[in-house]
Protein backbone atom coordinates (compact mmCIF):
# COMPACT_ATOMS: atom_id res chain seq x y z
CA UNK A 1 0.00 0.00 0.00
CA UNK A 2 0.87 3.60 -0.40
CA UNK A 3 1.57 6.32 2.29
CA UNK A 4 -0.84 9.16 2.46
CA UNK A 5 -0.76 11.72 0.50
CA UNK A 6 1.13 14.64 1.93
CA UNK A 7 0.30 18.40 2.00
CA UNK A 8 2.85 20.87 0.94
CA UNK A 9 2.20 22.21 5.02
CA UNK A 10 2.69 18.72 5.91
CA UNK A 11 6.47 18.86 4.48
CA UNK A 12 6.83 22.07 5.71
CA UNK A 13 6.33 20.74 9.22
CA UNK A 14 8.07 17.72 8.75
CA UNK A 15 11.02 20.25 7.22
CA UNK A 16 10.56 21.74 10.37
CA UNK A 17 10.73 18.95 13.37
CA UNK A 18 14.34 18.25 15.28
CA UNK A 19 17.13 16.24 13.77
CA UNK A 20 16.61 13.50 16.40
CA UNK A 21 13.00 13.04 15.20
CA UNK A 22 14.15 13.06 11.73
CA UNK A 23 16.75 10.37 12.13
CA UNK A 24 14.16 8.35 14.28
CA UNK A 25 11.63 8.14 11.08
CA UNK A 26 14.17 8.13 8.62
CA UNK A 27 15.41 4.76 10.62
CA UNK A 28 11.97 3.43 10.74
CA UNK A 29 11.63 3.87 7.05
CA UNK A 30 14.38 2.33 6.26
CA UNK A 31 13.63 -1.01 8.83
CA UNK A 32 10.48 -0.79 7.14
CA UNK A 33 11.59 -1.11 3.51
CA UNK A 34 14.55 -3.62 4.29
CA UNK A 35 11.66 -5.90 6.05
CA UNK A 36 9.63 -5.69 3.13
CA UNK A 37 12.36 -7.00 0.50
CA UNK A 38 13.58 -9.62 3.23
CA UNK A 39 16.88 -7.81 3.47
CA UNK A 40 17.44 -7.67 0.19
CA UNK A 41 18.44 -3.95 0.05
CA UNK A 42 21.03 -1.81 -0.66
CA UNK A 43 21.69 1.96 -0.20
CA UNK A 44 22.13 4.09 -3.56
CA UNK A 45 25.68 5.67 -3.13
CA UNK A 46 27.17 8.80 -4.69
CA UNK A 47 30.04 9.55 -2.57
CA UNK A 48 28.39 13.11 -1.57
CA UNK A 49 27.37 14.15 1.80
CA UNK A 50 23.42 13.43 1.50
CA UNK A 51 24.23 9.29 0.57
CA UNK A 52 27.06 9.32 3.02
CA UNK A 53 24.32 10.35 5.53
CA UNK A 54 21.73 7.62 4.39
CA UNK A 55 24.54 4.70 4.43
CA UNK A 56 25.42 5.85 7.87
CA UNK A 57 21.68 5.77 9.12
CA UNK A 58 21.49 2.19 7.28
CA UNK A 59 24.06 0.56 8.77
CA UNK A 60 23.39 1.79 12.24
CA UNK A 61 20.64 -0.54 12.03
CA UNK A 62 21.91 -3.08 9.62
CA UNK A 63 25.98 -2.97 9.63
CA UNK A 64 26.12 -5.74 6.73
CA UNK A 65 23.96 -3.31 4.23
CA UNK A 66 25.79 -3.63 0.91
CA UNK A 67 25.42 -0.12 -0.64
CA UNK A 68 25.77 0.76 -5.12
CA UNK A 69 27.87 3.40 -6.52
CA UNK A 70 27.78 4.03 -10.50
CA UNK A 71 31.20 5.34 -11.62
CA UNK A 72 30.14 7.52 -14.70
CA UNK A 73 33.80 9.15 -14.89
CA UNK A 74 32.09 12.63 -13.90
CA UNK A 75 32.60 12.27 -10.46
CA UNK A 76 35.10 14.57 -8.62
CA UNK A 77 38.59 12.94 -7.79
CA UNK A 78 37.81 13.43 -4.60
CA UNK A 79 33.96 11.74 -4.71
CA UNK A 80 35.88 8.67 -6.38
CA UNK A 81 38.67 8.16 -3.79
CA UNK A 82 36.08 8.41 -0.82
CA UNK A 83 34.03 5.70 -2.35
CA UNK A 84 36.91 3.17 -2.58
CA UNK A 85 37.57 4.10 1.34
CA UNK A 86 33.92 2.72 1.87
CA UNK A 87 33.56 -0.68 2.65
CA UNK A 88 30.75 -3.51 0.99
CA UNK A 89 30.33 -0.98 -2.13
CA UNK A 90 29.16 -1.97 -5.98
CA UNK A 91 31.01 -0.39 -8.77
CA UNK A 92 28.65 0.14 -11.93
CA UNK A 93 29.25 2.01 -14.96
CA UNK A 94 27.12 3.28 -17.76
CA UNK A 95 27.13 1.48 -21.31
CA UNK A 96 27.64 4.74 -23.07
CA UNK A 97 30.17 7.18 -22.06
CA UNK A 98 29.69 10.82 -21.56
CA UNK A 99 30.43 12.64 -24.68
CA UNK A 100 28.59 9.67 -26.49
CA UNK A 101 25.60 11.10 -24.53
CA UNK A 102 26.08 14.84 -25.19
CA UNK A 103 26.47 14.13 -28.95
CA UNK A 104 23.60 11.06 -29.13
CA UNK A 105 21.23 13.10 -26.99
CA UNK A 106 22.47 16.46 -26.14
CA UNK A 107 23.66 18.93 -23.17
CA UNK A 108 22.30 18.89 -19.76
CA UNK A 109 21.62 22.67 -19.55
CA UNK A 110 19.52 25.13 -17.03
CA UNK A 111 16.90 22.38 -15.54
CA UNK A 112 15.56 19.11 -16.39
CA UNK A 113 12.45 20.25 -17.12
CA UNK A 114 13.72 23.03 -19.56
CA UNK A 115 15.83 20.26 -21.41
CA UNK A 116 12.90 18.27 -21.25
CA UNK A 117 10.92 20.39 -23.34
CA UNK A 118 13.36 21.39 -25.67
CA UNK A 119 14.86 17.63 -26.62
CA UNK A 120 10.89 17.29 -27.45
CA UNK A 121 10.38 20.56 -29.26
CA UNK A 122 13.04 20.06 -31.65
CA UNK A 123 11.51 16.54 -32.15
CA UNK A 124 8.02 18.06 -33.16
CA UNK A 125 6.11 17.01 -30.09
CA UNK A 126 3.08 19.53 -30.13
CA UNK A 127 3.07 19.74 -26.19
CA UNK A 128 6.46 20.59 -25.52
CA UNK A 129 6.34 23.86 -28.48
CA UNK A 130 3.07 24.40 -26.47
CA UNK A 131 5.00 24.62 -23.03
CA UNK A 132 7.83 27.10 -24.32
CA UNK A 133 5.24 29.37 -25.15
CA UNK A 134 3.75 29.51 -21.63
CA UNK A 135 1.02 27.33 -22.45
CA UNK A 136 -0.39 23.70 -21.61
CA UNK A 137 -1.38 21.32 -23.80
CA UNK A 138 -4.57 22.87 -24.58
CA UNK A 139 -3.25 25.86 -25.46
CA UNK A 140 -4.38 27.64 -21.99
CA UNK A 141 -1.75 30.28 -20.53
CA UNK A 142 -0.65 29.30 -17.42
CA UNK A 143 1.58 30.68 -14.81
CA UNK A 144 3.48 27.18 -14.74
CA UNK A 145 4.62 26.97 -18.66
CA UNK A 146 5.10 31.25 -18.55
CA UNK A 147 8.32 29.86 -16.64
CA UNK A 148 9.52 28.66 -19.75
CA UNK A 149 9.10 31.68 -22.08
CA UNK A 150 12.39 32.96 -21.30
CA UNK A 151 14.60 29.68 -22.24
CA UNK A 152 12.96 29.51 -26.08
CA UNK A 153 15.33 31.10 -27.33
CA UNK A 154 17.46 27.71 -26.72
CA UNK A 155 15.52 26.17 -30.04
CA UNK A 156 17.91 27.79 -32.05
CA UNK A 157 20.65 27.04 -30.06
CA UNK A 158 23.96 25.48 -32.40
CA UNK A 159 24.05 21.97 -30.09
CA UNK A 160 21.49 19.50 -28.98
CA UNK A 161 19.96 19.52 -25.54
CA UNK A 162 18.15 16.71 -23.88
CA UNK A 163 17.58 16.34 -19.99
CA UNK A 164 18.17 12.45 -20.66
CA UNK A 165 21.78 12.06 -19.07
CA UNK A 166 20.92 11.35 -15.80
CA UNK A 167 19.12 8.57 -17.18
CA UNK A 168 21.69 6.89 -19.27
CA UNK A 169 24.83 7.73 -17.13
CA UNK A 170 22.70 7.23 -13.77
CA UNK A 171 19.69 5.51 -13.88
CA UNK A 172 19.68 2.49 -16.18
CA UNK A 173 22.48 1.27 -14.79
CA UNK A 174 21.06 0.61 -11.25
CA UNK A 175 18.00 0.01 -13.04
CA UNK A 176 19.93 -3.09 -14.92
CA UNK A 177 21.50 -3.92 -11.36
CA UNK A 178 17.85 -3.72 -9.69
CA UNK A 179 16.31 -5.65 -12.27
CA UNK A 180 19.47 -8.60 -12.80
CA UNK A 181 19.58 -8.91 -8.83
CA UNK A 182 16.40 -8.25 -7.66
CA UNK A 183 17.99 -5.68 -5.11
CA UNK A 184 15.88 -2.71 -3.92
CA UNK A 185 17.57 0.64 -3.89
CA UNK A 186 17.43 3.03 -1.01
CA UNK A 187 18.42 7.19 -2.61
CA UNK A 188 18.92 9.95 0.03
CA UNK A 189 16.94 12.90 -2.34
CA UNK A 190 15.61 15.32 -0.59
CA UNK A 191 12.49 16.89 -1.18
CA UNK A 192 14.09 20.84 -0.41
CA UNK A 193 16.50 19.89 -3.89
CA UNK A 194 13.97 19.99 -6.48
CA UNK A 195 9.89 21.09 -7.51
CA UNK A 196 10.15 17.61 -8.64
CA UNK A 197 11.17 15.74 -5.50
CA UNK A 198 8.82 18.01 -3.95
CA UNK A 199 6.29 16.55 -6.21
CA UNK A 200 6.93 13.38 -5.55
CA UNK A 201 7.30 13.29 -1.73
CA UNK A 202 3.85 14.91 -1.90
CA UNK A 203 2.41 12.18 -4.04
CA UNK A 204 3.98 8.72 -2.66
CA UNK A 205 5.60 9.47 0.74
CA UNK A 206 9.08 8.09 1.32
CA UNK A 207 8.22 4.56 0.69
CA UNK A 208 6.68 3.82 -2.39
CA UNK A 209 5.63 0.29 -2.70
CA UNK A 210 2.10 0.80 -5.17
CA UNK A 211 4.63 1.72 -7.91
CA UNK A 212 5.13 0.07 -10.59
CA UNK A 213 9.07 0.37 -9.98
CA UNK A 214 8.96 1.21 -6.13
CA UNK A 215 10.97 3.58 -4.56
CA UNK A 216 12.46 4.71 -1.11
CA UNK A 217 13.76 7.74 -0.42
CA UNK A 218 13.95 7.90 3.63
CA UNK A 219 15.51 11.61 4.12
CA UNK A 220 13.09 13.30 1.84
CA UNK A 221 12.02 15.60 4.50
CA UNK A 222 15.36 16.64 5.49
CA UNK A 223 17.21 19.55 4.11
CA UNK A 224 20.44 20.63 3.52
CA UNK A 225 21.19 22.04 7.12
CA UNK A 226 19.97 18.80 8.73
CA UNK A 227 22.33 16.94 6.44
CA UNK A 228 25.41 19.51 7.64
CA UNK A 229 24.47 19.37 11.08
CA UNK A 230 24.35 15.26 11.43
CA UNK A 231 28.07 15.24 9.86
CA UNK A 232 29.17 17.41 12.93
CA UNK A 233 27.20 15.71 15.04
CA UNK A 234 28.15 12.25 14.67
CA UNK A 235 31.84 13.03 12.93
CA UNK A 236 32.10 10.44 10.39
CA UNK A 237 34.17 10.70 7.52
CA UNK A 238 32.81 11.88 4.48
CA UNK A 239 34.67 13.23 0.93
CA UNK A 240 37.54 15.89 1.31
CA UNK A 241 36.54 17.91 -1.03
CA UNK A 242 33.43 19.52 1.06
CA UNK A 243 36.55 21.14 3.31
CA UNK A 244 35.35 21.61 6.67
CA UNK A 245 31.75 22.21 8.18
CA UNK A 246 31.52 25.31 10.23
CA UNK A 247 28.65 27.33 11.84
CA UNK A 248 28.04 31.04 11.87
CA UNK A 249 24.73 32.43 12.85
CA UNK A 250 22.79 29.43 13.69
CA UNK A 251 23.67 28.05 10.23
CA UNK A 252 25.97 25.40 9.10
CA UNK A 253 28.04 25.51 5.68
CA UNK A 254 31.18 24.19 3.85
CA UNK A 255 34.19 25.38 3.49
CA UNK A 256 34.54 23.71 0.30
CA UNK A 257 32.19 22.65 -2.49
CA UNK A 258 28.70 22.91 -1.81
CA UNK A 259 27.50 20.43 -4.81
CA UNK A 260 29.11 17.50 -6.01
CA UNK A 261 27.28 16.22 -8.35
CA UNK A 262 28.80 15.45 -11.75
CA UNK A 263 31.55 18.02 -12.78
CA UNK A 264 30.78 18.70 -16.27
CA UNK A 265 26.61 18.70 -15.39
CA UNK A 266 25.60 22.55 -16.37
CA UNK A 267 21.97 22.27 -14.88
CA UNK A 268 21.57 25.31 -12.54
CA UNK A 269 24.60 26.77 -13.26
CA UNK A 270 23.19 29.81 -14.40
CA UNK A 271 21.54 30.28 -10.86
CA UNK A 272 24.76 30.59 -9.49
CA UNK A 273 27.02 33.66 -8.06
CA UNK A 274 30.72 33.63 -9.02
CA UNK A 275 32.68 32.11 -8.29
CA UNK A 276 30.27 29.59 -10.20
CA UNK A 277 31.05 25.81 -10.21
CA UNK A 278 32.73 26.09 -13.34
CA UNK A 279 35.08 29.05 -12.00
CA UNK A 280 35.81 27.00 -9.12
CA UNK A 281 37.02 23.95 -11.39
CA UNK A 282 39.57 26.17 -13.18
CA UNK A 283 41.67 26.48 -10.02
CA UNK A 284 40.72 23.29 -8.36
CA UNK A 285 40.89 21.25 -10.73
CA UNK A 286 42.57 22.50 -13.95
CA UNK A 287 43.17 19.00 -16.20
CA UNK A 288 39.00 18.55 -15.76
CA UNK A 289 37.98 21.72 -16.38
CA UNK A 290 40.07 21.90 -19.66
CA UNK A 291 38.63 18.91 -21.16
CA UNK A 292 34.84 20.02 -20.07
CA UNK A 293 34.81 23.48 -21.59
CA UNK A 294 37.36 22.72 -24.48
CA UNK A 295 37.45 18.74 -25.74
CA UNK A 296 33.54 18.02 -24.79
CA UNK A 297 32.66 21.75 -25.70
CA UNK A 298 30.34 22.94 -22.85
CA UNK A 299 32.47 26.69 -23.41
CA UNK A 300 30.18 26.92 -26.01
CA UNK A 301 27.30 25.78 -24.37
CA UNK A 302 28.25 28.13 -21.58
CA UNK A 303 28.72 31.02 -23.32
CA UNK A 304 25.38 30.94 -25.65
CA UNK A 305 23.46 30.69 -22.07
CA UNK A 306 25.89 33.58 -20.88
CA UNK A 307 27.41 31.80 -17.77
CA UNK A 308 30.53 32.51 -17.03
CA UNK A 309 33.95 30.02 -16.54
CA UNK A 310 37.10 31.42 -16.73
CA UNK A 311 39.14 32.30 -13.60
CA UNK A 312 39.28 36.34 -13.19
CA UNK A 313 39.35 38.79 -10.56
CA UNK A 314 35.65 38.06 -9.28
CA UNK A 315 37.57 34.25 -7.83
CA UNK A 316 40.29 35.86 -6.12
CA UNK A 317 38.88 35.44 -2.69
CA UNK A 318 38.05 31.97 -3.23
CA UNK A 319 41.63 31.25 -4.75
CA UNK A 320 42.85 31.91 -1.42
CA UNK A 321 41.20 29.13 -0.12
CA UNK A 322 40.97 27.05 -2.80
CA UNK A 323 42.01 22.93 -1.87
CA UNK A 324 44.61 21.48 -3.82
CA UNK A 325 43.61 18.85 -6.24
CA UNK A 326 45.05 15.47 -4.67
Amino acid sequence: MSEAVYTRQDLNIMQAWPLTRKIQVTQAKILEWYHNYGGKVSVSFSGGKDSTVLLDLARRAFPDIPAVFVDTGLEYPEIRDFVKSIPKVTWLRPEIPFPRVIETYGYPVISKEVAHRIYYARRGSTWAKLNLCGLDGKGNSTEFNKRFLKWRFLMDAPFPISALCCNVMKKAPIHRFTKESGVMQIVGTMACESVRRQNAYLKNGCNAFHKREPTSQPMSFWTEQDVLEYLRLTGIPYASIYGDIVESGGRFATTGAQRTGCMFCMFGAHLEKSPNRFQRMALTHPKQYDYCIHKLGCGKVLDYIGVPYTAGKEVTAFEQEAPETP
